[in-house]
């Protein structure tokens, strides 16, 4: 369904059309319900690709976390259908865009940023209450609709209070570090809760400054404020924020506020709806079996309508990988000498695509066991033979962090040499990337 298929009418009732956003496994288009003329979203999976790779479990889950949550701040789900090849949530269009634009145009006024913050923690609330726990909560997933009301959107990394071990806790480490809590770092277990809970305490800071309030230039030092909570507050914060935000980011998650103290807060409270928040779900809306058929054909096999609305995420709602989103972290300049990148790749595969690249380029590469290779080129300049360390460091058991950096010779051959070959080779593998001095 790419752009020879825009205005093609699926299952005889969506008019589908311009293409919203894509992802690994899934694209995003514009469509229109030609019955009711309402805008919505159609989330479009590639059955064959997820089969491939095994993540027909995860869209379970997502369809089972789809019918547990029914919130007027979270994207709705309004129909789950398929054929041999394809998977399709049909979702509620959000126009306003995500709220991480208005957030890159500055800070945001008190009385704005605790209107969403509000509405953030009550659609959180409901979402704990009924044993969903998002992990990923960050600006670029809270879009806004046309009252500028905020949505909560992409519960791919989501899990299920039934997710959890013996112990009680979650064990997986996602989420986009920025944003994540101490105790996931330290993959000794959280409670997905409280995890949310600090996320949505960074969310707020954001809101009030523009900016994050654990900013390193690597990710290393990053983690290490994160896990002592190494944050100021500018002095112009209203002292009940900084109050609130300091018992939210609080490293110690068995101390650190719980959503029912957060709502009695003074400054939450201020002009809080309770009637309009405290609003729950009446009833469970059933998404549907959905039949995972490895067939090609592209007959119906499955698509049960869900009668009233359920809820998930719009653009890119599924994430499928358990990746960490860097962007922004780093800062993108000229002459810069050190580069770092994410790749969800296992380990040898980055370091045989970097020995290919160096090879590719006619530079002499030697490797250890450790992770590190070292790329040297073949002609003596004035400033010495050029010498490149790269580096693979894992961040998680599926993500790891690549930084290569010159360590000899010429700038300028380097510079050279980065732009016109060693980066255009490795984009493929790249998650994420950014610039370090």
């Amino acid at each position: 369904m790419d752009k020879e298929n825009t205005g093609r009418v699926l299952m005889k009732k969506y008019e589908v059309g311009r293409l919203l956003g894509k992802g690994t496994f899934a694209k995003v288009y514009y469509a229109r319900n030609m019955m009711t003329s309402q805008s919505v979203a159609i989330k479009v999976i590639d059955k064959e690709k997820v089969l491939k790779v095994g993540m027909i479990d995860q869209i379970k889950r997502e369809i089972s976390v789809m019918r547990l949550v029914k919130h007027p701040n979270v994207v709705q789900l309004y129909e789950v259908m398929a054929t041999r090849s394809k998977i399709y949530f049909v979702l509620e269009y959000v126009r306003g865009g995500e709220l991480f634009n208005k957030v890159t145009k500055g800070r945001l006024k008190e009385d704005v940023a605790r209107k969403y913050f509000q509405q953030l923690i009550s659609a959180v609330d409901f979402c704990h209450s009924r044993g969903v726990y998002h992990r990923d909560l960050k600006p670029e997933n809270l879009l806004l609709d046309d009252n500028g009301n905020l949505k909560i959107s992409d519960f791919g990394l989501s899990a299920l209070a039934e997710s959890k071990k013996p112990d009680g806790l979650l064990h997986t480490t996602c989420g986009t570090p920025a944003y994540v809590a101490p105790e996931v770092i330290s993959r000794k277990g959280y409670d997905g809760a409280k995890a949310d809970i600090w996320s949505c305490g960074v969310i707020l800071y954001v809101l009030l400054t523009g900016y994050l309030p654990f900013q390193c230039p690597n990710l290393i030092d990053m983690y290490r404020k994160i896990s002592k909570a190494d944050f100021r507050c500018p002095s112009w914060f209203p002292s009940d924020v900084r109050r609130l935000l300091f018992r939210i980011l609080d490293p110690n998650p068995s101390s650190r506020i719980p959503i029912s103290n957060i709502m009695e807060y003074p400054w939450f409270k201020r002009g809080f709806d309770d009637k309009l928040f405290k609003k729950k779900a009446k009833q469970k809306i059933d998404a549907g079996e959905v039949v995972f058929d490895s067939d090609d054909n592209d007959t119906v096999m499955a698509g049960q309508e869900m009668g009233k609305l359920a809820i998930l995420n719009a653009f890119d709602i599924i994430s499928f990988s358990a990746r960490f989103d860097l962007s922004g972290l780093f800062e993108e300049a000229d002459h810069k000498r050190e580069a770092i990148f994410t790749s969800d790749l296992p380990a040898s595969a980055i370091i045989s695509k970097l020995e290919e690249t160096a090879k590719g380029l006619q530079l002499k590469v030697k490797k250890n066991d450790h992770g590190t290779l070292k790329m040297e080129g073949l002609n003596i300049s004035e400033r010495g033979i050029l010498a490149i360390d790269a580096e693979v460091f894992e961040v998680s058991p599926t993500v790891h962090l690549v930084e290569i950096k010159k360590i000899e010779g010429d700038a300028l051959e380097y510079e050279k040499l980065w732009k016109d070959g060693i980066r255009p080779a490795l984009e493929g593998i790249g998650c994420a990337w950014g610039m370090s001095k």
